[in-house]
């Protein structure tokens, strides 16, 4: 995750919240406030939407890193998910939770497919067997 992907993703929240302060400020001109207060109001407004973004940011940033560095240096990737760590964040958790589910059915599927291949290793011996019964007693 860069943080030019990220702000794309936050572009149409700013709007919003510029959208607000513009409409604060509107409803703020008829009443005789001091102009510091009516620049204060907006200035803090976006400061604090500023640090939660970057509080935001860096918390996703440094999971995403994680997962990719973790998953770099995996030989078996399909343990990803029981190796990662528990996200501080819902997207996060979301993403951990479904990665396993993922595995579970891969690992269902795989076992799916293994016994289905027993069966048929079964069948073949079983047919082989009939086979060779009336055969040897000639």
């Amino acid at each position: 995750m860069n943080f030019k992907s990220f702000i794309k993703d936050k572009i149409l929240l700013g709007f919003l919240l510029l959208f607000g302060i513009a409409t604060i400020e509107i409803f703020l001109i008829p009443y005789p406030f001091v102009n510091f207060i009516k620049i204060y109001i907006p200035v803090t407004i976006i400061f604090l939407y500023i640090i939660g973004l970057s509080i935001e940011y860096f918390m996703k940033q440094r999971f995403y890193k994680d997962l990719e560095d973790t998953l770099n240096n995996l030989d078996d990737k399909y343990l990803i998910s029981e190796i990662i760590k528990e996200p501080s964040f819902t997207e996060g958790k979301i993403l951990k939770d479904l990665l396993k589910q993922i595995n579970k059915s891969m690992v269902e599927n795989v076992n799916l497919y293994k016994y289905k291949q027993e069966d048929y290793k079964d069948y073949i011996e079983l047919w082989i067997h009939e086979i060779k019964i009336p055969i040897a007693s000639r």
